[in-house]
């Protein structure tokens, strides 16, 4: 049966090696088949900032699977009525965005887990292939999978983060910098020392606890090396709009510098 791959990433963490993702806003499914041939472990699916519906999110999960992909997907809000179709698509993983309290961390798990755990609806679709799979085999990793991952990205979460991580059923920590530097009054500036000091601060709390925690930032070598440094368990480097951004005036450039060389 095709999986959702999370065994993968797991298997990965359990060797010392770190996952290495990517970011989709695009919402094409040929984008993703194209990146799930470049080598990486896991799509960062976004549907908090891209313009993209449930059905265009159903397509790149199933694509992402079908490529050996493990498929994050990232809802708009900490919203049992937004996590729930995205469950039934049977991901990897579920980001929830803007996690500042434990009660707000408590309610992302809940969405996720089904009576007496949580409150989420029955009604699975590729999440159990289709009703092939064994039910009791199912409700099993229902309660392991998809991974529950909250999103710090808030001064707020970060002061809450030690008491964050210890809800049960909480599987992950994802980083937001850009809105956690907004949070201190310095919006975009992720390199500011006071910023700095914040991300040091969620990277020392996991890592004395032994949680697994992850980082979402575009290609920066000095940011990447931070998190490496910091020992960060898995982590999402750039996208398919940065790519397409980068190598365009990439090309754009060296057409250009050719021409004024034959000038």
């Amino acid at each position: 049966m095709n999986s959702n791959n999370l065994s993968r990433i797991k298997e990965k963490i359990s060797q010392g090696i770190i996952p290495i993702g990517t970011h989709a806003h695009i919402g094409e499914p040929i984008v993703i088949d194209i990146l799930c041939n470049c080598g990486f472990d896991f799509i960062w699916i976004d549907s908090e900032h891209a313009s993209v519906d449930k059905r265009d999110v159903n397509i790149q999960v199933i694509t992402a699977r079908g490529g050996g992909l493990a498929p994050f997907v990232r809802i708009p809000w900490n919203d049992p009525v937004l996590a729930k179709p995205i469950l039934e698509m049977g991901p990897a993983g579920i980001v929830f965005p803007f996690i500042k309290t434990v009660d707000e961390a408590k309610r992302a798990v809940e969405s996720c887990k089904y009576p007496p755990a949580g409150i989420r609806g029955f009604g699975p679709l590729k999440a159990n292939n289709y009703s092939t799979m064994d039910s009791e085999q199912y409700l099993e990793m229902s309660k392991k999978e998809p991974w529950v991952i909250v999103q710090i990205e808030h001064i707020d979460g970060v002061d809450n983060l030690k008491e964050i991580i210890k809800v049960e059923g909480v599987d992950s920590v994802v980083v937001g910098a850009n809105d956690l530097s907004g949070s201190i009054g310095l919006l975009g500036q992720t390199r500011h020392p006071e910023v700095l000091k914040q991300l040091d601060r969620i990277a020392d709390t996991c890592r004395q606890a032994g949680f697994p925690f992850g980082a979402s930032i575009g290609w920066n070598e000095e940011n990447v090396s931070d998190w490496i440094r910091r020992g960060v368990t898995w982590i999402g480097v750039d996208g398919d709009v940065s790519f397409l951004v980068n190598g365009g005036k990439n090309i754009l450039e060296k057409t250009r510098n050719l021409i004024e060389k034959f000038k």
